[in-house]
């Protein structure tokens, strides 16, 4: 489980391809040494297991293999050497709960329409920028203004909705410690939808 509040920011540096997986090698700065073997780290959203550690604290990479299934459905297999990619570390009992409930498991890809500036004046909270992304039919009816949403493993608030188009608001910090600054219109990001929207949809189904 996860928060969605990114820790670091990871480089890929190196891409093998094998029969039925993908091995990615991704460097970061965290400490190797509080990391086991078998961990999961949220990276860009999918949940993937540690393999393999090395470097020290500050410098150091890890290892992950990805299924088929991942490098299918989520932008893990477009990834190549030096693509940066937002990370978090798996929640432990007693960590501040900064975001929302975050799963690790993507549900599918969204589509940046637009990205736009935001001033102070037109916020009322601080300057901004404001991305409006375009959802497959099947997950837009999950996802509403001012619930939670989690786009390449961020944590982030619905600013509005229409039809299958939404809108995030993003601060400055975030787009700072985020791979979101580097973000522009037609670039495809993977979305968790809101744990809790997915199963109420589900409850009125049956009813």
């Amino acid at each position: 489980m996860f928060t969605g509040i990114v820790t670091a920011i990871g480089r890929v540096t190196a891409v093998e391809d094998r029969t039925d997986q993908r091995r990615l090698t991704i460097a970061c700065d965290y400490d190797p040494a509080t990391i086991a073997i078998g961990a999961s780290i949220a990276c860009g959203g999918p949940c993937l297991t540690v393999v393999e550690t090395g470097g020290v604290a500050g410098d150091m990479w890890f290892r992950v293999d990805v299924a088929a299934e991942t490098l299918a459905r989520t932008t893990v297999g477009a990834w190549g050497e030096g693509t940066r990619v937002n990370l978090e570390r798996s929640l432990k009992i007693g960590d501040e709960l900064g975001g929302h409930i975050v799963t690790g498991h993507v549900d599918g890809l969204a589509e940046i329409v637009s990205r736009s500036a935001v001033t102070a004046e037109e916020s009322g909270w601080g300057a901004t920028a404001r991305f409006d992304l375009r959802l497959p039919a099947a997950l837009s009816r999950f996802v509403a203004e001012k619930g939670s949403v989690a786009l390449d493993g961020c944590s982030l608030t619905v600013n509005a909705v229409e039809g299958d188009v939404f809108s995030v608001l993003l601060i400055p910090h975030t787009l700072e410690i985020t791979t979101f600054g580097e973000r522009r219109a037609g670039d495809r990001v993977n979305v968790e939808i809101d744990l809790m929207a997915r199963y109420a949809a589900r409850l009125m189904e049956r009813r």
